[in-house]
């Protein structure tokens, strides 16, 4: 699955984010109002994508799907997440509501792996940084 990170800057604030929500007691999900029809096909073997800025920048595997009230009753979804956030090759993406199923060819690799491909060390270069090396072909 891929999905917006509105309001995030960084991995690092959508980081901070979700531990703010661990400090109350809470495990990490994100809520929203729809039930994947594959929802059984991706638990624990599927991840959500964060768009954060423009640019697909980390995924969290997916432990599981709940339905749940909202906050004004109405059925949503909680989508509960594994704790870590596992930072991906930077891969541009347009916006778009809601989320959206994500094909694995379509997914960006994880940055460990990718880097493990590139001499030198550019894992602390800007995102945006490493899409334009890429695209030129330096890497």
């Amino acid at each position: 699955m891929i999905k917006l990170s509105v309001g995030s800057d960084s991995i690092e604030s959508l980081r901070r984010w979700q531990q703010g929500h661990r400090r109350r007691g809470d495990r990490v999900y994100h809520q929203t109002r729809m039930m994947p029809r594959r929802g059984e096909e991706i638990v624990g073997r599927g991840s959500i994508y964060w768009v954060i800025r423009g640019l697909v920048r980390c995924r969290q595997r997916i432990l599981a799907f709940e339905r749940v009230p909202d906050a004004e009753g109405r059925p949503a979804t909680r989508i509960w997440l594994a704790p870590d956030l596992v930072p991906t090759w930077p891969q541009p993406w347009r916006a778009f509501q809601g989320w959206r199923y994500l094909a694995p060819e379509d997914a960006p690799a994880d940055l460990e792996q990718a880097l493990g491909a590139v001499e030198g060390d550019v894992s602390e270069m800007p995102p945006e940084m490493l899409v334009e090396l890429r695209e030129l072909g330096l890497l």
